[in-house]
């Protein structure tokens, strides 16, 4: 039974980070480098067109315990598993995994609340030079 509409946003958060780590996980298998890369990047992006509630629920701000317990240890292990593939040491990979979040979930967002319909250039271009550009990075970066 539920406490109140916080509680109900919880459960629908976790519902929602649940249900994405499964597609992430099924897109990633067998994949590795800018394939795994563009799969991961490509089931955010699908998964907030599809589900714009349920994405916007999985951006929910989460008490520790809570998302502990729910997928999303699973999200941060699918990226550092992706990041592996680009051979990054500490602290680049954490700053990797902050980068990726940022940028995909930025997008979205501005995608979703109608950013990109006044330009001539498809967002699909857009989307898949950034995936390009990310990659590159990721596999150029080096020491300082």
């Amino acid at each position: 039974m539920l406490k109140n509409s916080q509680d109900l946003k919880t459960r629908i958060a976790l519902f929602a980070l649940e249900e994405l780590a499964d597609r992430v996980a099924a897109a990633l298998a067998g994949r590795a480098g800018k394939d795994a890369l563009a799969a991961f990047a490509n089931v955010y992006r699908d998964y907030a067109r599809e589900h714009p509630g349920r994405y916007t629920a999985a951006r929910l701000r989460l008490d520790p315990k809570t998302a502990a317990a729910g997928a999303g240890v699973r999200h941060a292990q699918m990226t550092r598993a992706i990041l592996r593939g680009y051979d990054l040491t500490e602290p680049d990979q954490t700053h990797a995994v902050r980068m990726l979040g940022s940028v995909f979930h930025g997008y979205v967002s501005l995608e979703m609340g109608g950013g990109f319909s006044h330009t001539a250039v498809d967002p699909q271009e857009s989307w898949a030079w950034i995936v390009d550009s990310l990659d590159a990075l990721l596999r150029n970066r080096t020491a300082p």
